[in-house]
C-alpha cells in the first residue's frame, strides 16, 4: 500500500489543489482531491483483469470549478434538501442559501465540496480536516470535521465521517461518486443492475423535495430488491420517477449499524460494487439532469451515463418528525462509514 501526492493545480483564487492517489497491492488506485475530498478516480480490475476508472471526473480544477453536479466530492453541512433553506431549532430562526429551486441543496452555495481541506497521509488513508465556523452558509455552531479516506488491498474503500460542534445544528454528511461500472465516459448505466436493500422510499413533490410520505416500493418502480437493470422501469408514468425526471429518490434502509445498502453490477465488465453503510438511507440518483459536458480524458458525460449511491439521513429531516433526525446535539459525536468494495462476478 502506497500513497503518493502531486500538485493538481490551482482554483481560480489561487489556492493549491493536490491530488492523492492511495494504490493497494493489486495494483488498483484511487485519485482523491484535497478540493472538497473529491474523488476524481477508482481504477479497480474488471472481469480479465484490466483496470477500469468508475468514477466520472474531470482533469482540471478549473472544470471543477466551472461545472454543477458536485462530481465525486464531499457534501455538506446537509446533503440533499432542505425547504425553502429555512428551519427552526431551538426556537431561534435559520436561513441558508436558496440554490435549488426554492429550496436549500448539499450545503448551499460554498459547502464543503468547495473547500481545500488540510490533509495528513498515512500508509492506506488520507485524514481530511475542517473547520466550518459559526454561521457558514447560515448554519449555526463552529463544527469540527475529521474524514478519512481508505483504501485496501480488498478494494474496499472506506469514507469515515467525524463531526462535533459547540451549538445544536443540523448536519448530513455524504460523498457523490458518479459511478459507471462500465468505466467513466463509456455511456448509458440503464443496462446495470442495481440491488437495493429496501422496502420503501420517500415520497417527493415536484421539486425532488420529500413530502414526508413513506411509500413501499412494492408494485412500484422503485422495486431493486431482487437485482435488476437500472433502465427497466425508468420511463414509466409513475408520478413519483416523472417529479424526479428519474430516479433522484431516498430509499430507507433496513436494519442499523454496518449493513450492506446496495449492489450495483456490470455485465460488461463483470465488476460489482457493494455499498455498505451506517446510514440510515441511501439517494439513488440516475443522473437525470447531467448537460453534456466533458469529462476525463476527452471524455463526453451525458444524462444517465452514471448513478450516484448517497449514503445519507433523509432529505429535509429538520422539517419532518417522521424522519430519523439530522439534528447533531452541542459537543455530541458525530459518526458515520460508507465502504465501496469492488469485485467481479464470477
Amino acid at each position: 500500500m502506497s500513497v503518493q501526492v502531486k500538485e493538481f493545480g490551482k482554483t481560480a483564487d489561487g489556492r493549491t489543489v493536490s491530488v492523492y492517489r492511495i494504490t493497494n497491492v493489486n495494483g488498483a488506485y484511487v485519485d482523491v482531491l484535497d478540493y472538497g475530498c473529491t474523488l476524481q478516480s477508482i481504477c479497480v480490475p474488471d472481469q480479465d483483469g484490466n483496470l477500469v476508472d468508475v468514477c466520472l471526473g474531470y482533469d482540471t480544477v478549473a472544470e471543477y470549478e466551472a461545472n454543477d453536479g458536485y462530481l465525486g466530492a464531499f457534501i455538506g453541512r446537509h446533503a440533499n434538501r432542505i425547504k425553502e433553506g429555512k428551519f427552526t431549532l431551538n426556537g431561534v430562526d435559520y436561513t441558508l442559501a436558496v440554490n435549488n429551486g426554492p429550496n436549500h441543496l448539499h450545503g448551499g452555495l460554498k459547502g464543503f465540496d468547495k473547500v481545500v481541506w488540510d490533509t495528513s497521509v498515512a500508509s492506506d488513508r488520507l485524514l481530511f480536516s475542517y473547520t466550518s465556523p459559526d454561521g457558514e452558509e447560515g448554519y449555526p455552531g463552529t463544527l469540527v470535521l475529521s474524514v478519512i479516506y481508505s483504501f485496501d488491498d480488498n478494494n474496499a474503500l472506506t469514507l469515515t465521517y467525524d463531526a462535533v460542534c459547540n451549538k445544536d445544528t443540523v448536519i448530513n454528511l455524504t460523498n457523490h461518486c458518479y459511478f459507471n461500472l462500465n468505466g467513466a465516459g463509456t455511456g448509458t448505466v440503464l443496462d446495470q443492475k442495481l440491488q437495493v436493500f429496501a422496502d420503501q422510499f420517500t415520497e417527493n413533490d415536484a421539486d425532488c423535495l420529500p413530502t414526508g410520505k413513506i411509500k413501499d416500493v412494492e408494485g412500484t418502480p422503485f422495486d431493486f430488491r431482487i437485482p435488476k437493470l437500472i433502465g427497466a422501469d425508468i420511463k414509466e408514468e409513475n408520478q413519483d420517477l416523472i417529479n424526479g425526471s428519474g430516479y433522484d429518490h431516498n430509499f430507507v434502509l433496513r436494519g442499523e449499524g454496518m449493513r450492506d445498502a446496495c449492489v450495483l453490477s456490470s455485465d460488461k465488465t463483470g465488476i460489482v460494487c457493494t455499498t455498505a453503510t451506517t446510514q440510515p438511507g441511501i439517494q439513488i440518483y440516475s443522473a437525470n439532469f447531467m448537460t453534456e459536458r466533458k469529462g476525463k480524458g476527452g471524455a463526453t458525460y451525458n444524462m444517465r451515463d452514471a448513478i450516484c449511491l448517497e449514503t445519507q439521513h433523509f432529505p429535509d429531516a429538520i422539517h419532518n418528525e417522521n424522519f430519523p433526525s439530522a439534528v447533531l446535539k452541542k459537543g455530541e459525536e458525530y459518526h458515520q462509514e460508507t465502504k465501496y468494495t469492488f469485485t467481479v462476478s464470477k
